[in-house]
């Protein structure tokens, strides 16, 4: 991105020690060093926040390399040359990050070290009347970004959401401020939920509803994180009402007939779906040169559906890459963008009873998915009375629609709880492995560096 001035330039130097002296330890190693330089005035807060691969670029991979929307063949595996990545693909019982390797884990309380040093120096600074509202802007991005970070990390390491449970189980150690010396215990999953939700909520009242660029949060960002957020919770009346909120501000939808579905790299980054950019590590295992696309999620496509030639292009072996990314390119997005939110709203529509204008939303979105012929779509329009009917259909679509954008993981699990019982197979050499619904090993293991180093309570394996 190109937003950055002289004194942003400067803020990110400044800010560079502390990045280096975090990249080389592990999370709870990571010591504030008080000597470094610090930054002090708005732009070098912005700045901070502009730096793309600590906010935007640095979602974890994990729950979808444990995902079922690709495999790999024996040799694919046995190529991956982390035990990491292999333990993760099988849903080891072993810690999966025995490893030193720099994990999602990581990554995300890099971003949240990133938050916290904004908002915390944002409490030395008042305002005159005219940076009020950069004020706000900036504080409110803090606290979306943070939020998306601490989201992410529950999906990945934490059981799926249960209200009846939520106060017994685990959730994250809730760093708040920048000092990381704090040891800090595991939150309650719903003191988790709640901070995440807290943060979001902050943000609507601070944050612009449209951001100069698509790297930066809106209000709209905001809506859809906290619509993503609850449904993760299957509380579907407020993740349909910040939906729609969502949806309100910002709602347009690309045609896929104009894109050019022979291109490796068919739609273009920053689209006008896109509300939040944000995109997954890469990592080796969803690499797009190695994942084989699901052989049932592939054919599941109707022959005039556009998702089937954008989405996918078929090697000289047989298999199947995906070159969906809204990211455009190898880097696989996981931000906020109008076809989930789409889907969101239809999907809680749906179980509250609404059908036809669950329905409604559903053919909105799929109408500029479908071949047209003689200027004119072949879609036709899908029509049902039946409530069942209609959340199959949805779901069905949103497995098609938003693959591998770290979105199905949390999906099994939640599904799972409302009794979907989505039980995940692979075979490696032979041998095959499973992943029974609502199965422990559903909240991944936390790395065994945090472990030695905080001693913070491991899930159950």
């Amino acid at each position: 991105m190109n937003i950055l001035n002289k004194r942003n330039i400067i803020g990110l130097l400044m800010l560079a020690l502390v990045s280096l002296n975090m990249g080389c330890k592990k999370f709870l190693d990571e010591k504030s060093n008080q000597k470094l330089a610090i930054p002090k005035s708005l732009e070098d807060f912005q700045a901070l926040l502009d730096n793309t691969p600590n906010t935007n670029e640095s979602g974890p991979s994990e729950g979808e390399i444990s995902s079922d929307d690709y495999y790999l063949t024996d040799v694919d595996w046995a190529k991956l040359g982390r035990e990491t990545d292999k333990n993760m693909y099988i849903w080891g019982n072993e810690i999966l990050f025995s490893d030193k390797a720099q994990s999602g884990w990581t990554l995300g309380y890099r971003t949240v070290y990133y938050c916290n040093t904004v908002l915390y120096g944002l409490q030395k600074i008042d305002p005159v009347f005219e940076q009020q509202q950069q004020f706000n802007d900036i504080k409110g991005q803090a606290s979306l970004i943070r939020a998306n970070a601490f989201l992410d990390m529950a999906i990945i390491w934490c059981k799926t959401y249960d209200k009846i449970s939520s106060s017994t189980d685990l959730g994250l150690p809730l760093h708040l401020t920048p000092d990381f010396n704090v040891k800090l215990k595991r939150a309650n999953l719903e003191q988790t939920y709640q901070q995440i939700i807290d943060d979001l909520k902050t943000s609507l009242n601070l944050l612009p509803n449209i951001p100069i660029s698509k790297w930066r949060s809106s209000r709209a960002a905001s809506y859809g994180l906290l619509a993503r957020t609850y449904l993760s919770m299957r509380d579907y009346e407020n993740a349909y009402l910040n939906a729609d909120s969502c949806l309100q501000l910002y709602s347009d939808l690309m045609d896929y007939s104009t894109l050019n579905s022979s291109s490796n790299t068919p739609i273009a980054m920053n689209n006008v779906e896109v509300i939040f950019n944000r995109t997954m590590e890469p990592t080796n295992p969803i690499s797009v040169l190695t994942a084989k696309i699901s052989d049932d999620l592939y054919r599941s496509y109707a022959d005039n559906d556009l998702r089937k030639i954008v989405f996918y292009r078929l090697r000289p072996d047989g298999t199947f890459r995906f070159k969906g990314s809204y990211r455009q390119g190898s880097l696989l997005f996981s931000g906020i963008s109008t076809n989930e939110i789409y889907l969101i709203r239809a999907e809680c529509l749906a179980r509250n009873g609404h059908i036809e204008k669950a329905m409604a939303d559903l053919n909105q979105l799929l109408v500029t998915r479908w071949k047209k012929q003689d200027g004119l779509t072949t879609f036709i329009t899908l029509k049902t009375n039946s409530k069942t009917e209609a959340l199959s259909l949805i779901l069905e679509h949103r497995r098609k629609e938003l693959v591998m954008r770290g979105i199905r993981w949390m999906d099994i699990k939640r599904l799972n709880k409302e009794g979907a019982n989505i039980l995940l197979k692979r075979t490696i050499n032979g041998q095959t492995y499973q992943l029974p619904a609502n199965d422990h090993r559903f909240a991944l293991p936390l790395p065994e560096e945090t472990i030695r180093l905080s001693g913070i309570q491991q899930n159950p394996r």
